[in-house]
């Protein structure tokens, strides 16, 4: 019982401690956090110039995309197609609450929040929102790729 009250306790001052370290964490990123954040900012510029060929680049081979919930897409022509129907909503991505990225060795994880406004082939306004979870990878030359990509991180806690 007493092992058990401590283990809660820890785990609390934990959530509370990582609470608090959330709300300064702009202020408190290092280098290679700065680094993944660039990575994922880099890749969303190249998408918004529907660069593909960058938008790719961002990317390990073999990475694993999920353009639809539980579904993942790993074939790189279907990747390049589906980006390349994505171009066709001119859209726009925003990360209006920020990044969040934890990294052990050379695995990074990367969550933030996303909006996206585009406009359909019908001239619709669309407008999206989500919770980006992705992981990441450092190259031997330094550089952060994508190796898992799932936009639709929130959808498990809509059930």
């Amino acid at each position: 019982m007493i092992r058990n009250y401590a283990v809660s306790t820890a785990l609390l001052t934990s959530l509370i401690t990582s609470t608090i370290t959330h709300s300064q964490e702009k202020l408190t990123m290092n280098k290679e956090q700065k680094s993944v954040i660039s990575a994922i900012e880099t890749m969303t510029a190249a998408f918004h110039k529907q660069d593909i060929e960058n938008v790719m680049a961002a990317y390990e081979k073999g990475a694993a995309i999920m353009f639809e919930p539980g579904q993942q897409s790993s074939d790189p022509i279907l990747v390049k197609k589906m980006f390349q129907g994505f171009f066709q909503l001119n859209p726009s991505f925003i990360y209006p609450q920020g990044h969040e990225v934890y990294i052990a060795n050379d695995i990074a994880l990367h969550i933030s929040p996303w909006k996206m406004r585009g406009t359909s082939s019908e001239g619709q306004d669309i407008e999206q929102s989500g919770l980006s979870v992705a992981v990441l990878r450092k190259q031997v030359d330094g550089q952060w790729l994508l190796v898992l990509d799932n936009p639709h991180g929130q959808l498990l806690l809509e059930q």
